[in-house]
């Protein structure tokens, strides 16, 4: 009986080992699909609900539009959140960061708080092999939720962006910024930019802090992630002169857990068929030069989140 008993045991463990994360998917891009993915999570955004993105910087038109997010920032009553930026433009200075989220119509839609306006934190953080926190904005502490809402696309130095440099690179403060892209030697700027080599150990840093913000929120419990597939340039919103997209839109993607939703992101790109105005060649060489898909797999190692994956459309037989 005992031994019947352990093995039943061990049986339900293998199960539990085994289960994968669901991915929701809609090729839809609206402000009803993106309420519709949101309730799919069938996680309620309670309390005070951060939506973090990125508000984009000066010249570029890639970032998620506010009228696109409205109806689900209205649906949760949740505040828009931004950090500064760790290299110049428009939004490392706080009056001009400002400057250029009204410029980008977001203050007269929804109430906007610039979490690091003030000063930062530390938050602890799991994997130290090269953090020994991560720093965010102060502001952090004053939410229970986030909705990660991410535009995925390329970028320069990661070679995407998605959920996890939301979470790492978005939430950090411009210190913070510099200690992750700097992979821990110093949270000082301009220094910091002296230190980016190895590419690696800059990708681990940002899936260790993507991993200090998960667990800041309940354990992952109350947070939710979110991947808009539209204006996929080669190029990250971070850049005020950004590449034209030539891979076109490819729906939305949502989970609770932010390695899968990433990994089933690329999982879209790498195995597109391109067609007539629909390339995804230039968006892979750049995730490719930047070794880029490492950070799923070095996330996945230090417990943030799985590769794999169970994808749902919500649009049904479309």
């Amino acid at each position: 009986m005992r031994k019947a008993i352990i093995f039943a045991c061990m049986m339900l463990v293998s199960a539990a080992s085994m289960a994968q994360p669901t991915v929701y998917f809609t090729k839809e891009i609206s402000p009803e699909s993106l309420v519709k993915i949101y309730k799919a999570l069938g996680r309620e955004a309670k309390g005070r609900v951060a939506v973090k993105i990125s508000t984009g910087e000066g010249g570029n038109n890639h970032y998620l539009k506010p009228t696109l997010i409205r109806n689900l920032v209205d649906e949760v009553n949740g505040t828009i959140v931004e950090c500064c930026t760790a290299y110049g433009g428009t939004r490392q200075d706080k009056a001009e960061h400002w400057k250029t989220i009204h410029e980008h119509g977001f203050d007269s839609i929804f109430a906007v708080d610039i979490m690091d306006e003030y000063g930062e934190i530390r938050i602890p953080i799991k994997d130290k092999k090269h953090l020994k926190y991560d720093i965010v904005g102060e502001h952090l502490a004053n939410y229970d939720f986030m909705i990660n809402l991410a535009h995925f696309k390329g970028h320069a130095m990661g070679g995407f962006g998605g959920v996890l440099k939301n979470a790492s690179i978005g939430v950090a403060s411009s210190a913070g910024k510099g200690y992750i892209h700097s992979h821990g030697v110093t949270s000082k700027l301009p220094d910091a930019w002296n230190y980016t080599e190895p590419q690696d150990s800059f990708l681990e840093s940002m899936a260790a802090a993507a991993q200090a913000v998960h667990d800041y929120f309940n354990n992952g419990e109350n947070v939710i992630y979110i991947n808009v597939m539209n204006n996929m340039s080669v190029d990250c919103d971070c850049d005020g002169n950004p590449a034209k997209p030539k891979l076109k839109d490819m729906g939305i993607l949502a989970s609770t857990d932010p390695v899968a939703v990433d990994q089933a992101c690329l999982d879209l790109v790498f195995n597109h068929k391109a067609g007539p105005g629909d390339d995804e060649k230039p968006l892979i060489e750049r995730i490719n030069r930047q070794h880029g898909t490492y950070i799923t797999e070095y996330a996945e190692k230090i417990g943030l989140g799985s590769k794999k994956y169970k994808l749902v459309n919500i649009d049904g037989s479309r």
